[in-house]
């Protein structure tokens, strides 16, 4: 698979990772973007032994869009911490059912590992994870509204389980949207991508352009991050 670079340097790079690939490796085998870029560096560079790259966050394997990993384990350090920080900003679009309501959104989920769902518990719960982002939604047509959604945490599947909570599924989530249908693209999209340098400390903006298998040309709207 050809690897989408947005950017690369010796201590990050960015990259567009397709849907249908995994973040890193699993029990299925499956290509990953980890391996992907090992790979990719230990060819380009004649790199021996082991290559190193950090995992720093994770998109779902169904969902597509912007990731960033770190070439050197001080960046990726420092990366993590931004995350803890709220330094680094994750930026969505997605297609749901319904009209969410809007503002901040904060959940408790539990995951059950042998099914690799994840639900929203009662605050407290013995085992689950608090879970917060803000949802401004940007247009509604008929049944569909299309959101921007700001990730304050990184949960599994958290926000494909918070819009199921508010009764408003994603489009095409096989997983936590009854309605959707196997083999339809879930409409979810990592959109925008705000960090600061790990070493040089300047702030560093990616964004992408909305895929065209994205359902998105139905509505009238202009994503302004």
């Amino acid at each position: 698979m050809k690897l989408e670079i947005l950017h690369e340097d010796n201590h990050i790079i960015v990259v567009n990772k397709p849907p249908g690939i995994l973040s890193q490796g699993d029990q299925t085998g499956d290509e990953d973007m980890l391996t992907l870029l090992r790979t990719y560096i230990k060819e380009k560079y004649d790199k021996p032994g082991n290559v190193f790259i950090g995992l720093v966050h994770r998109l779902d394997r169904p969902v597509g869009g912007l990731m960033v990993f770190a070439r050197t384990s001080k960046a990726a350090a420092r990366l993590s911490k931004q995350i803890v920080d709220l330094k680094l900003k994750k930026e969505y679009a997605c297609v749901c059912n319904g009209t969410p309501p809007e503002g901040k959104w904060t959940h408790y989920l539990e995951k059950n590992k042998r099914t690799n769902i994840s639900r929203v518990v009662r605050d407290g719960a013995r085992g689950s994870k608090r879970a917060s982002l803000q949802c401004d939604v940007l247009d509604t047509k008929g049944n569909e509204s299309i959101c921007r959604v700001h990730l304050y945490t990184g949960r599994s599947h958290q926000i494909r389980v918070q819009f199921q909570a508010q009764a408003c599924p994603l489009l095409g989530d096989v997983k936590y949207n009854p309605d959707a249908k196997p083999g339809t693209w879930i409409a979810l999209f990592s959109k925008r991508l705000t960090f600061w340098h790990p070493t040089k400390n300047d702030k560093m903006i990616f964004e992408l352009d909305l895929p065209d298998r994205f359902p998105w040309k139905k509505f009238k709207y202009n994503i302004e991050f």
